[in-house]
């Protein structure tokens, strides 16, 4: 059996299914293949949507039970936890989502296949079901949205239980006593912090010297700060030997500036990155290009080597996230479909879903240095801000650095309650090379949390009010 498509889209995650929908609204008669029954790809399933409720849930808890709401005149006792009831919620979204793409599809009249599809010919694709069953697809157009994998460590054998990745993380049966987490990027430090305000002791042990090195450094070591004073022990410049289970007890092995030591814990979460995920696609075998990484080459407009071949999201260079899949499936269809387009990458926003939250877009202050690009900064502190102090969030900064000469705004960073939504403000000023002075003339609504905004963006002109 053979069916024909104008485009097949391989991977249902954030990237591909709205690649699908959009070629789908041009026109294209669609197909996209998902080996999971549900649709939405690992965000949606075990990755940005799940951990983000289980991020939800957990604050109100630890508001609750640490009674930080006494200053509000909200006083509580007998606080407890139903983890039982915390997990259905979170699966409960993600069911509710996973089927709204699937509406999406009904509605634009994508055929979904589910099954591992694979290139097994120009302008042909084989999908293999759970059962074996086999049928050929053939298109104009192949689509790799394939998404990506946890990356593992020498010497740390995951079991999927007591050695883990984010996905076994986001549903331990019960809260654990200690935690242990290899690896302080986003994920380690977004279920780090789930589990410590549920009532684990965590333990998050990092390679690299400094503290999430890709955000802007001054940022980073005041979230470092924020972290260690809500319990998250980071230790820094370590270096994973092995790790050991013994019954329920894991003995993680490691090396620091210090020799060689160990730690117990009963859970570890490895959480170092991730890789591409392109085992069993068939790409190499059909001479698809691939860098030293293991990450298909492709050009400004995501064709890849083979013609009639393209890809997009965590398989291809680039920071794996979500929204920048997303971009880039716009991106490739319209242009298969003759219409122009591209992807900004300076506007691209970075998002640590903390408490407070974690976000930047554009230049960090330490590669314009790196860069000798002369720029001027502004900053200004969610502590004097009134709508920060009536919440009781005043952690944390809005900083914006802009050009020295055109005061072209550069790079936009933020710690503080709701950055990731603060952040879309840079990333739009970022799109549309506003300057700084463009965000300090704008009228920004008072008593609001945006107005720590001007008041950086009058901060980068020396002219700031309410400091």
């Amino acid at each position: 059996m053979s069916e024909s498509f104008d485009l097949i889209v391989i991977g249902a995650g954030p990237g591909g299914y709205v690649a699908a929908i959009r070629a789908a609204q041009l026109g294209l008669k669609t197909a996209c293949i998902d080996k999971n029954e549900a649709l939405g790809g690992t965000c949606l399933r075990v990755g940005c949507i799940p951990s983000k409720a289980l991020l939800e849930s957990s604050e109100h808890y630890r508001q609750a039970k640490k009674g930080t709401l006494d200053v509000h005149g909200v006083q509580i006792s007998g606080v407890g936890l139903d983890l039982g009831v915390m997990l259905a919620r979170k699966d409960k979204i993600v069911a509710q989502l996973t089927r709204g793409v699937k509406g999406l599809f009904d509605k634009n009249e994508i055929e979904t296949f589910h099954g591992t599809g694979r290139l097994t010919g120009n302008g042909q694709v084989t999908v293999t079901s759970s059962s074996g069953t086999e049928i050929v697809l053939s298109a104009k157009n192949i689509l790799i949205a394939t998404g990506s994998e946890p990356s593992t460590i020498p010497g740390v054998a995951l079991d999927w239980d007591r050695i883990g990745t984010s996905t076994e993380a986001l549903s331990y049966p019960t809260v654990p006593e200690h935690l242990i987490v290899i690896g302080a990027g986003y994920i380690g430090l977004e279920m780090g912090s789930v589990w410590n305000r549920l009532g684990s002791k965590v333990t998050v042990l990092e390679y690299m010297p400094s503290f999430l090195p890709a955000v802007d450094s001054e940022i980073a070591r005041l979230a470092a700060r924020v972290f260690k004073k809500q319990g998250l022990d980071i230790r820094l410049g370590v270096k994973v030997t092995g790790a050991e289970v013994d019954g329920e007890t894991v003995t993680v092995s490691y090396e620091d500036k210090d020799g060689v030591s160990s730690i117990q814990g009963d859970r570890v979460l490895v959480s170092t990155g991730r890789h591409p995920n392109t085992e069993g696609l068939g790409a190499t075998k059909l001479g698809v290009a691939m860098n030293k990484r293991g990450f298909i080459e492709v050009d400004d407009h995501y064709r890849t080597s083979v013609p009639g071949v393209w890809a997009i999201g965590d398989v291809v260079p680039g920071p794996m996230l979500a929204h920048k899949a997303e971009e880039e499936g716009v991106v490739a269809v319209e242009t298969m479909a003759g219409q122009p387009g591209h992807v900004n990458y300076d506007a691209i926003p970075g998002i640590l879903y903390t408490h407070p939250e974690v976000a930047g877009v554009g230049k960090t202050e330490q590669e314009l240095k790196e860069a000798g690009i002369p720029y001027k900064k502004g900053k200004f502190p969610f502590s004097a801000n009134g709508r920060a102090k009536a919440m009781g969030q005043t952690d944390g900064m809005v900083k914006i650095l802009a050009h020295a000469t055109t005061d072209r705004i550069l790079g936009f960073h933020v710690l503080g309650p709701h950055a990731s939504d603060l952040v879309a403000e840079g990333a739009i000023a970022i799109e549309f090379s506003a300057c700084a002075e463009d965000l300090a003339r704008s009228v920004h609504a008072h008593p609001t949390l945006s107005e720590v905004v001007k008041e950086a963006a009058l901060a980068v002109g020396d002219r700031v009010i309410h400091i």
